[in-house]
């Protein structure tokens, strides 16, 4: 499952697509910092875009952990969206990249091959996800569903990446979670492979 994810997209980048969308972003804590990252893994701050009272067309900004505690204390930064209607505490988790691990290709290779996947015609883009106050704060978690035919060959279960036109619909809790939640056509997720290194271990998914 997906434990690290990119994002290289500067903050007024972000913004400025999101107004082109007509989705007018606020930031209620203040710009929050949003470097360059590579690599963006469990338990990071991270930023995400979640809705305001549920009125259509606004957002708001903010960074918040990845994963929060499960009651044995495993983080929870997957949850499977299967039967789920997620009926409100939806966001957006921005991202231009995200990744999957598979065993070594080579022999004595010690590492996982560590694979990227992008977004054909996005330079960046957004993954499902759900936030929920926690005992260590707000944090978010990403939704999962059962592999599409660009994601299968490398894991059995995957991440829900959305393209721009999904957005506002994932914000708007009136409609249908399953409207939304769907696999992308073949060949809309570009993959190449990149350093490996081994995933983080002791997480949960849910």
């Amino acid at each position: 499952m997906c434990n690290d994810y990119r994002l290289l997209v500067d903050l007024a980048s972000i913004v400025e697509d999101f107004d082109n969308l007509s989705i007018k972003i606020t930031m209620p804590e203040g710009a929050p910092n949003v470097p360059a990252r590579e690599n963006i893994r469990i338990t990071d701050m991270a930023p995400i875009v979640r809705a305001v009272d549920g009125v259509r067309g606004s957002a708001e900004l903010v960074n918040r952990r990845w994963s929060w505690p499960s009651p044995k204390g495993k983080p929870v930064y997957n949850f499977r969206s299967e039967g789920r209607r997620f009926e409100s505490h939806r966001c957006l988790i921005l991202a231009d990249g995200f990744y999957e691990f598979t065993d070594p290709s080579e022999p004595r290779q010690k590492r996982l091959d560590k694979w990227l996947f992008t977004m054909a015609d996005h330079s960046w883009f957004c993954i499902a996800g759900i936030w929920r106050e926690s005992l260590i704060g707000e944090a978010f978690s990403m939704l999962t569903m059962d592999a599409g035919p660009d994601v299968a060959p490398y894991h059995h279960r995957q991440i829900i990446p959305l393209t721009r036109d999904q957005w506002a619909d994932w914000l708007d809790p009136s409609v249908p979670a399953a409207h939304t939640l769907r696999w992308l056509p073949q060949g809309s997720l570009p993959v190449t492979q990149v350093h490996g290194t081994s995933p983080a271990q002791g997480a949960l998914f849910l």
